[in-house]
């Protein structure tokens, strides 16, 4: 596998690039894989927000940030322009790392939005008083095609799919790649499929190996060479509240995040 090289420091912040990580299947580590590359580029020096776009707020939780006691989340700046986006973001344990919070609220946001001017644009509006503020501003979805994931892909100039190596998961991702291609043609031309990274790797398996082998065959390039193991230390850093870059960083997932960073960095997905 390609060793790639360290990121070299930025002469100075932002505009960040935005990055959508989007897969319509639940389970198949878009969280695990949001928090802790967002942890990696923080690690590189790059300033990060996340952004928690899942009503579950599992992405704010893994980062110790109890998205239910915030006085305002994202879902408040998709309904209203006058609070600034500034004062919902919450600084996180990891230096380098923001995350602005969701919690349950936000699911109701897609039913509140259908009335509005505009609709898809709510989540980019909220972002562009920030995006010189940050580096890379990640965007982990929920687990739907629905407006909310719409707005993140009209907010984003790129999308990365995580992907787990299993064959039903595998099915779902034309539905996704003609997702992107209808939201380029009609609200965003300017995004790019960047990256599908294959997460929940089990090299014993044949059958992982097998759908890893079929989606390089379908997507080429788009295909990261770095791949993502499972390991329970993931699980465990969840309890924990932590990236696993923090909790465990020098295990191979640590190390797999950071490689995954670095790939992204040499494919200008981030700067």
């Amino acid at each position: 596998m390609t060793e790639f090289p360290v990121p070299l420091p930025l002469s100075g912040t932002g505009p960040a690039r935005v990055v959508a990580l989007c897969n319509q299947k639940g389970g198949v580590g878009k969280t695990t894989t949001s928090v802790n590359l967002a942890a990696a580029f923080a690690e590189y020096g790059r300033k990060v927000l996340l952004v928690d776009f899942d009503p579950q707020g599992a992405a704010s939780a893994n980062l110790g940030v109890n998205s239910n006691e915030a006085d305002a989340t994202v879902y408040d700046l998709l309904l209203s322009s006058k609070i600034p986006t500034r004062d919902v973001i919450v600084s996180t344990a990891v230096e380098g790392l923001d995350v602005l919070p969701a919690n349950i609220d936000l699911s109701a946001a897609e039913v509140q939005l259908v009335g509005e001017v505009a609709r898809e644009s709510a989540l980019a509006r909220a972002l562009r008083p920030i995006i010189d503020d940050y580096d890379v501003i990640l965007i982990d979805c929920q687990p739907s095609l629905g407006l909310l994931t719409v707005n993140a892909l009209v907010a984003a100039h790129g999308v990365v799919i995580p992907l787990a190596c299993e064959y039903f998961a595998m099915r779902g991702v034309a539905l996704l790649v003609d997702t992107v291609t209808k939201v380029q043609d009609r609200l965003n031309p300017k995004l790019a499929l960047d990256a599908i990274v294959p997460t929940m790797y089990d090299a014993r398996t044949l059958h992982a190996q097998e759908v890893v082998s079929r989606v390089r065959e379908g997507f080429g390039d788009l295909v990261t060479e770095t791949m993502i193991g499972r390991t329970i230390k993931f699980p465990d850093a969840t309890v924990a509240s932590e990236p696993i870059l923090t909790f465990a960083p020098n295990h191979i997932g640590s190390e797999q995040y950071r490689q995954l960073a670095r790939e992204l960095v040499v494919r200008g997905v981030t700067a």
